[in-house]
């Protein structure tokens, strides 16, 4: 018998939370639901869902919080879903760990499509050589880890894919549109921002000191490419 995917919703507008939930469970999905970020926090230590649906606005804490708490668990991946519009607050998200970010009010349909996008990006494997090198650069793929300049570098799970997306791609362009295709599972206007928030701190975690080599190079309106170092 096959286990059903999990997921939690953290939501304290409970027409929303009760909306949200019958749907996802009518999709085939196991679902938990939370009103507070404390009571979410419990059922993550307790239930380990795969996807987490998460509000900002919570009653007894920021939902900010709740993801610097869980971004360590990578099994983890966060939907925000949040009526801050704001960019900053969706960078924010964005940069602590959160794998996208949809605002009030929502698709549903959308957010479906996104939840499909999560599960699927769980299931990419790497099929290269187990260890990638350009310059100063190193991935190993069986580790799942990444060096830079001799230390391991950390990195975000989106920042990651991304990161192995341009290595197997090296010297070549990749467009937005096929760097979100492939990364993200769909494509959205919306993405867009939070691909250029993950480029950027790539781009400064991948900075030397010396020279003016990118390991990432922009081509605006177009898209990213990884140089080779010569």
């Amino acid at each position: 018998m096959e286990v059903k995917k999990s997921i939690l919703i953290i939501e304290d507008d409970k027409s929303i939370r009760n909306f949200i939930s019958a749907t996802v469970e009518i999709n085939g999905y196991n679902c938990y639901s939370a009103a507070t970020g404390e009571e979410g926090l419990n059922i993550i230590e307790k239930n380990k869902p795969e996807v987490v649906i998460l509000d900002l606005g919570l009653p007894d804490m920021d939902g900010i919080e709740i993801i610097k708490k869980i971004t360590y668990l990578e099994s983890i991946s966060i939907i925000v879903l949040s009526a801050r519009t704001e960019d900053k607050d969706k960078i924010i998200a964005l940069d602590l760990g959160a794998e996208d970010y949809l605002t009030k009010p929502f698709s549903i349909d959308e957010l479906l499509a996104r939840i499909r996008v999560a599960f699927r990006k769980k299931g990419i494997r790497i099929t290269k050589n187990d260890i990638f090198e350009n310059g100063e650069l190193t991935i190993d793929f069986k580790a799942n880890a990444v060096f830079f300049k001799s230390k391991e570098l950390h990195l975000t799970p989106i920042e990651y894919k991304i990161l192995i997306l341009l290595a197997q791609n090296i010297g070549k362009v990749l467009t937005h549109n096929f760097i979100l295709k492939n990364v993200w599972g769909d494509i959205y206007e919306s993405d867009k921002l939070s691909l250029r928030v993950f480029m950027a701190n790539l781009r400064k975690k991948l900075k030397l000191s010396e020279g003016d080599f990118q390991y990432i190079q922009t081509y605006v309106s177009v898209g990213y490419k990884m140089n080779k170092y010569c």
